[in-house]
């Protein structure tokens, strides 16, 4: 049950559009070996007199106007329009291109099926034929009743940039409340759908962000939102005092009524999750992206039909541990937590009848709860834990890699769940006193297959299985652990075919994120397979500040020992290199969001080891990040740019302001989006005209801007294709990769 929102950081992969239809060669770049150096005839980026001195300190500030909304500023977008051309006439020259093109085009051509969810005797789940832009959703009644097509959005936009975002089935399958994601952006339009005649209901609800969906009963859901921005700031203002309401169904959202909101603490988050029996709202507030969280719970005791009060009472106080529901059962609350376990652990929260007959807020935590621990923590990092039936379903991290085990709700051991190989296992979701949950299993040379589970017999039977256009067995897959700086041993996965000639060292991608506690996982992308069927290699780096090994590890990547992170990934590039895996004129890194940034920190800071670097949707500026939309929970990662300690130990390593000029660069593509409301796109503009700006070789610095998109989630099919097939061409050539 575990499907809180909170503020932070979410890893995505970003799309761009066509090539320009004016866009034409360049005879020297098409012609031109691959590791030949050429000289790209960037545009003139105007500069602004603007330096600001904070500690001691001044700092310039010369491309702050790219800051401003492209869809607002002309100048910014005449500015996007220029970059695009020159970025556009470079990789028309590229070759392999459209020979990516076509085998990623065939990759993604397989039936996928999302995880379905149960409600009365009605399961739902999202299935796409392959080449669809979006998933469309699909109502079953029945596990071996007929499908039918409930949601297909498809339809929604002429460039499919309009996506089926979260859905919800209320208790009984009755309706189904759903959110819409346009163009990329974090904003979501919620609707409900009425399951039986497969037509929306009239009216819908807007400005919700950073959401979940929570039904009580069929009378309607729990949401969180914003007030609405202000004309034309709505993709960069901060966001402050987020609610959470009631909405009811069949009334405007005009009606909606305040479940709870904290005015005097602006900066909170609220998520709302009601328990599977419908006995309790669980309120969870955050500051920031880290894992520190107040919990408030509302007892449900309205009858059908009569108001309810929304009186929240404390479960836990202060913002020091990490607290995630499970479930609950009557009065008895499971969650899982880091207090006093590092890696995590899943304890039980009973409610004395004092606490129930008590009025809020009276109902403190020391005084009316009584809190056991179920499962201690263990050497594995807890990752989810489920009720299913009368089973507690664990999943644990094994050195980046998925294990489930499943206990009874007493935690004593029942059985281990078994999986075919190193990969990641997903789902389990389930509700108490129904054996019956799903699952998916993916690996790098895996899609994701999905089972279902029977809690009472412990057996997994397939509910969908991909149909392949390649022998997963073909693909080798290894982990291997290598010494960072300070000796810390670093987890690595290498994937490449196993016919590849390594004698040589081969033409790799480095990929690597470290931060916000955010594990990198093993799964399946037809865009890497794509690089890895021509001939390359792709390693998965598990650096500090993830939540590989638990809250340690994070720890150990962030504040100020960010640095341990960049460390970290070069230390993967050399020891690849020292193994005879690539060699440093084959060696190309690559990053989205946090790991954008890392990606523009290392080739900062170690520009003679990588041939090339992709920096997707990166935070580039670090002594402004906190300025603009959901910047400002981040200081938990980075810290805040307003304390001296702090500012100092970003200021040593914020790509934007530490490039290198008179050195050498490899060749780097930077790639970001108009309408991303996470990381704002001035970090990625103002950062590529920096780099432009420098003498850093002749290798291109060039940057791939896509129009109504967003940070990650959302992108139509087509568009990561066009996206993909540019980017790692563009990689290929200054890697060596001869794509045949």
């Amino acid at each position: 049950m575990r499907n809180r929102i909170t503020g932070r950081v979410i890893i995505a992969l970003i799309a761009w559009a066509a090539v320009a239809s004016n866009a034409h060669a360049d005879d020297t770049a098409s012609s031109a070996a691959p590791n030949a150096e050429i000289r790209v005839p960037y545009p003139t980026t105007k500069t602004v007199d603007i330096a600001e001195e904070q500690f001691g300190v001044k700092v310039a500030d010369p491309y702050r106007w790219l800051e401003d909304d492209v869809r607002v500023s002309g100048d910014v977008a005449q500015w996007v329009d220029q970059q695009n051309g020159v970025t556009n006439r470079y990789l028309v020259g590229v070759n392999g291109r459209n020979i990516l093109a076509a085998r990623m085009k065939q990759l993604f051509d397989y039936e996928r099926f999302g995880l379905p969810q149960k409600a009365g005797r009605q399961y739902f789940f999202t299935k796409n034929s392959g080449l669809q832009n979006q998933s469309v959703l699909y109502g079953r009644s029945g596990l071996k009743g007929k499908d039918r097509i409930l949601i297909d959005p498809n339809g929604w936009a002429t460039d499919g940039a309009t996506a089926l975002d979260a859905w919800v089935p209320s208790q009984k399958g009755k309706l189904l409340a759903y959110s819409v994601q346009d163009g990329g952006s974090d904003w979501r339009t919620i609707r409900v759908l009425d399951v039986k005649t497969g037509k929306p209901l009239a009216g819908e609800i807007k400005w919700a962000k950073f959401t979940n969906i929570a039904w009580i009963g069929d009378e309607g859901f729990l949401y969180s939102r914003f007030a609405e921005p202000k004309e034309g700031a709505e993709f960069q203002a901060l966001n402050y005092n987020q609610t959470v309401y009631f909405h009811r169904i069949g009334t405007a959202q005009s009606a909606d009524e305040v479940v709870y909101a904290t005015p005097d603490r602006k900066e909170l988050g609220h998520s709302a999750q009601v328990t599977q029996d419908g006995r309790w709202v669980v309120l969870t507030s955050s500051s920031g992206t880290d894992e520190k969280y107040e919990l408030h719970v509302i007892p449900l005791t309205a009858k059908k039909g009569q108001p309810q009060k929304w009186e929240a009472r404390t479960l836990i106080k202060g913002l020091e541990y990490d607290w995630q529901l499970v479930d609950g059962i009557g009065d008895t609350l499971y969650f899982v937590t880091n207090k006093d376990a590092p890696k995590l652990k899943v304890v039980r929260a009973e409610a004395t009848e004092d606490c129930l007959a008590i009025n809020p807020p009276s109902c403190s935590p020391s005084d009316n709860w009584n809190f056991t621990d179920v499962i201690p923590e263990r050497d594995e990092t807890l990752a989810n834990a489920q009720i299913v039936g009368d089973r507690l379903v664990l999943s644990y991290l094994k050195d980046a890699a998925s294990l489930a085990v499943m206990t009874d709700l007493n935690g004593k051991p029942v059985q281990q769940i078994s999986l075919s190989s190193i990969g990641t296992a997903a789902g389990f979701a389930g509700k108490p006193g129904d054996p019956e949950t799903f699952y998916s299993f993916s690996s790098f040379n895996q899609p994701g297959a999905v089972y279902r589970f029977d809690s009472r017999s412990g057996k997994s039977t397939p509910f969908a299985q991909p149909k392949l256009s390649f022998k997963p067995g073909d693909i080798a897959l290894s982990q291997v652990f290598y010494p960072s700086k300070d000796g810390t041993k670093i987890p690595m996965f290498v994937i490449h075919r196993k016919d590849l000639d390594l004698s040589q060292g081969a033409p790799t991608i480095l990929y690597g994120y470290g931060g916000f506690n955010l594990p990198q996982l093993p799964g399946y992308s037809a865009t890497r397979m794509a690089w890895i069927q021509s001939g390359g290699v792709f390693a998965l780096a598990n650096i500090r500040g993830g939540s590989e090994y638990g809250k340690p590890w994070h720890d150990a990547g962030r504040l100020l020992k960010k640095q341990n992170v960049f460390d970290d990934f070069i230390a993967a590039g050399e020891y690849l290199i020292a193994k005879g895996i690539t060699t440093k004129d084959k060696l190309a890194v690559e990053g989205r969001s946090n790991g954008g940034l890392l990606v523009g920190a290392v080739v900062n800071q170690r520009p003679d080891l990588f041939a090339a670097g992709h920096a997707a949707v990166g935070v580039m500026d670090m002594l402004r990040f906190d300025r603009f939309t959901a910047g400002r929970y981040w200081t938990d990662d980075y810290g805040y740019p307003n304390k001296e300690a702090d500012f100092k130990n970003l200021l040593g390593y914020s790509p934007y302001h530490n490039i290198k000029s008179g050195v050498n660069y490899p060749a780097v593509i930077v790639s970001t989006a108009d309408t991303d409301d996470r990381v704002v796109p001035g970090h990625s503009f103002k950062y590529i005209s920096a780099l432009q700006a420098a003498d850093t070789g002749t290798k291109p610095k060039i940057i791939r801007i896509e129009s109504r998109a967003g940070h990650g989630s959302g992108k139509p099919t087509d568009k990561l294709i066009e996206e993909y097939s540019d980017i790692y061409a563009f990689l290929a050539k200054w890697t060596g990769l001869d794509i045949k």
